[in-house]
């Protein structure tokens, strides 16, 4: 948002210069601060100060914003591995706590989901709301400008909002600014629904005070607040809220009151359908939602594949399928620096946030069958081997063959093409690919094997290197060399694929007639990224199909904490993590080694209170009658 607040900030600087110009010279106000009164002064300066709200949505750093951070949110899960911060993830650890709260507590890479900072910045939305009926309007524009405020300042709020409640419950309400003399011994926290009550109220304000159109790209829109709504509803209506956790069934700060589970999926249903029906804009999936080809060609793949990596790689003006996002301009804005975060360290990047094997073999292969590891060695799950005479019969035999597109989008494995290497490391690999195994010589040679240059035994770099045998490719740029440049593609918050898959699965629980809609949404998603439609009556073999696709369609993207979650599943998908071994040998054979013997992060998920976050100590030090989550 920094880059649309641009020149209204450097408006306000000089309206504060020409007013200073104006003042006695004897007057003492303070000139390195804004005031109350200088603000609600004037429109251009609220407008302004409605950009930071943006910027500081659960945060304020310079180290990305929302979701894109160094350290991504799905390295809190069965997705991705954090190899420079991994024990900051508590909750995989059992060591999370109100005094142990890791990635929840650290500005810099979680600070948007930080109690605090979400708190900071609604009193910042809170003093626009209460400040701005009296700002001054000359003009026809500055008047419409100010209703947009509103809206957005109410948008920004319930998102700030909806995530305190998906993260810790329900939160403590307060719709108007915090005075210093206020009496905070009265603060408390409300239940789950009366939270959830607060959100919407504040979702339909932002509807009402917005426009239809014309809104300039990163500012909220009706469709981003009707986006939110069905995301926190889909949330709300979920298996934790509803009386999943028994022994804390009746717990209203967790709990929604017994029955309340069909209504609520009925208004995530109708939600989504109220985007996908036009009602807030036209959006689509990018793409082709025909029935794929079958059985798809390599080019079908690679084409089906580049459709899906479009969507995370946009720089301009965002497609049919973005709903609302945050825009990295390469100077003056907001920070990503995703390909040195997360690019292979063969290229000098930092090798962050690696795929686990767990999470790559859950991509299907190219004709929508279910990737199946001991497919030729029947139970054995650790080890594949193809002879060269093998992998020319069946090119599959290599676990990296054959699979859906969107694996080739997402994953940068052994043998991956990827950018062209930087000049150290001119000839140590001339195609271009991602090298994460080991190359055996003939017995006898006094070197006998050497490290590929993107493993933590690499030429170029070595403290850097992935640590699961992949790097993440999804949020990278293939034209932004990370070594020397920031990214400029956008993060997507909202998108329409999200819209469908919450619409699906809505339909799913609530079963019946809605079913079939469920399913005929979720192939929708299935077809644009190559794969063909799922078919099935069965109530229970849907939903598995909408986790599976909710998996791999927002792979990487954060959904993945907060779905684990809400379903109760985290401790069937928690496990160590341990590395992939490829190694290649001259006379062309190739093993492919799931190696037990080197356990990259050791997790666990052992107790039901993880499933939310603790408030802060300090928190509940300033406020003791708050009531802290159950377990803690």
């Amino acid at each position: 948002m920094k880059k649309i607040f641009l020149n209204i900030t450097a408006i306000a600087l000089l309206l504060l210069s020409l007013a200073a110009c104006k003042e006695n010279v004897l007057d003492k106000s303070a000139v390195d601060t804004y005031s109350e009164k200088v603000v609600f002064a004037d429109i251009n300066i609220v407008n302004a100060y409605l950009g930071k709200c943006y910027d500081r949505m659960g945060g304020d750093v310079n180290n990305g914003i929302l979701g894109m951070r160094e350290d991504l949110l799905a390295s809190g899960t069965d997705q991705l591995l954090c190899i420079h911060r991994p024990a900051n993830y508590d909750m995989l650890k059992g060591t999370l706590s109100p005094d142990r709260l890791g990635v929840f507590a650290d500005d810099d890479k979680g600070g948007y989901l930080r109690w605090n900072n979400l708190y900071k910045n609604i009193q910042d939305v809170n003093r626009i709301l209460a400040g701005i009926d009296p700002v001054p309007t000359t003009t026809i524009p500055q008047e419409a400008l100010k209703k947009q405020i509103k809206g957005e300042a109410y948008f920004i709020r319930a998102y700030d909002y909806s995530t305190l409640m998906m993260v810790y419950g329900g939160a403590v309400l307060k719709d108007t600014p915090y005075k210093l003399d206020e009496d905070y011994s009265t603060l408390k926290r409300s239940t789950i629904k009366e939270t959830l009550d607060f959100i919407l109220k504040d979702i339909q304000s932002c509807i009402d005070n917005l426009p239809a159109s014309g809104i300039e790209q990163g500012r909220a829109t009706q469709a981003a607040a009707a986006a939110l709504k069905s995301r926190v509803l889909l949330f709300c209506a979920s298996k934790l809220t509803n009386g999943g956790w028994t022994e804390q069934a009746g717990n209203t700060l967790i709990s929604f009151p017994a029955g309340s589970q069909t209504d609520l999926l009925t208004q995530a249903r109708d939600a989504a359908k109220d985007v996908m029906d036009g009602k807030y804009g036209t959006f689509s999936l990018v793409g082709t939602t025909s029935e794929p080809p079958s059985p798809l060609t390599a080019a079908d793949v690679q084409k089906y594949a580049d459709n899906y990596f479009s969507i995370f790689n946009q720089k301009g003006a965002w497609n049919s399928e973005t709903i609302w996002g945050i825009q990295f301009p390469l100077t003056g804005g907001n920070n990503n620096q995703a390909n040195i975060w997360c690019g292979p360290n063969g290229y000098h990047n930092w090798g962050n946030n690696d795929p686990t094997e767990a999470s790559v073999r859950r991509f299907e292969m190219a004709d929508g069958t279910k990737f199946q590891w001991d497919k030729y060695t029947p139970g054995d799950n650790d080890l594949r081997t193809a002879t060269a005479a093998e992998l020319a019969a069946d090119p599959n035999r290599n676990p990296y063959n054959g699979r859906e597109p969107r694996f080739y989008a997402c994953v940068l494995y052994d043998g991956a093409p990827w950018q062209q290497r930087p000049s150290d490391a001119a000839g140590l690999e001339p195609d271009n690919k991602v090298q994460t195994g080991y190359y055996f010589h003939a017995v006898g040679d006094a070197v006998p094997y050497k490290s590929g240059i993107d493993t933590r035994q690499g030429l170029i770099e070595a403290w850097n290197g992935q640590k699961t045998g992949y790097n993440i490719r999804k949020l990278l740029d293939p034209a932004t060399v990370g070594q020397y440049y920031a990214n400029t593609n956008s993060w997507v918050e909202f998108r329409y694929a999200e819209i469908l898959m919450n619409y699906a699965e809505a339909c799913i629980e609530l079963g019946g007639a809605d079913l079939q809609n469920g399913i005929a949404a979720m192939n929708l998603v299935r077809n644009r990224a190559g794969l063909p439609g799922r078919v099935t009556t069965d109530q229970a073999a849907a939903r598995q199909f909408v986790h599976d696709e909710r998996n791999i369609e927002f792979f990487a993207e954060g959904h993945r904490f907060y779905d684990i979650r809400r379903w109760m599943i985290a401790e069937q998908v928690i496990e160590n993590i341990y590395s992939m071994r490829v190694e290649h040998y001259d006379n062309g054979f190739t093993k492919w080694i799931y190696n037990k013997a080197d356990k990259a992060d050791e997790r666990m998920f052992n107790d039901k209170k993880f499933y939310w976050v603790p408030i802060a100590r300090e928190e509940m030090n300033k406020a003791p009658q708050l009531v802290q989550n159950p377990g803690y």
